[in-house]
C-alpha cells in the first residue's frame, strides 16, 4: 500500500472521499481566517494608528489596566499622569487604548 496523508484517506470504496476531506480542510481554514486571524489584525492595526497619533492630553488605557493622561511622548515611551502630581514613564507598545479628549469623572 502505497503512503497517503491521513487527511486523503477515507472509505476506498468512495473515489471522492479524499477531494471531500481536503474541501473540508480548506473550510475550517477559511472560518479561522475569517473569525480570529482577520479581526485580531485589524484590532492591532487600529491601535497602532491610535498610539502613533497619540498626544499630550490623550486618555490612555495600557494593558496592566492602568489608565491616565498623556504628559509627554518620547520616541518609543511616554510619560503618564495617573493622578494629580504622580506620573510613570511607560512604552508605547503597553498601550491598547486611546481615546483623545476624554473627560475623566471626578
Amino acid at each position: 500500500m502505497q503512503f497517503l496523508p491521513l487527511f486523503l484517506m477515507g472509505n476506498p470504496d468512495d473515489p471522492n472521499a479524499g477531494i471531500i476531506n481536503l474541501v473540508f480542510l480548506g473550510a475550517i481554514f477559511l472560518v479561522f481566517y475569517l473569525f480570529i486571524i482577520r479581526p485580531q489584525s485589524k484590532r492591532q492595526k487600529e491601535i497602532k494608528e491610535k498610539v502613533e497619533g497619540m498626544k499630550k492630553g490623550d486618555k490612555v488605557v495600557t494593558s496592566s489596566g492602568i489608565i491616565g493622561i498623556v504628559d509627554k511622548i518620547e520616541e518609543s515611551e511616554f510619560l503618564l499622569d495617573i493622578d494629580s502630581g504622580t506620573k510613570i514613564r511607560m512604552l508605547k507598545s503597553a498601550v491598547t487604548d486611546v481615546n483623545p479628549h476624554k473627560q475623566e469623572k471626578d
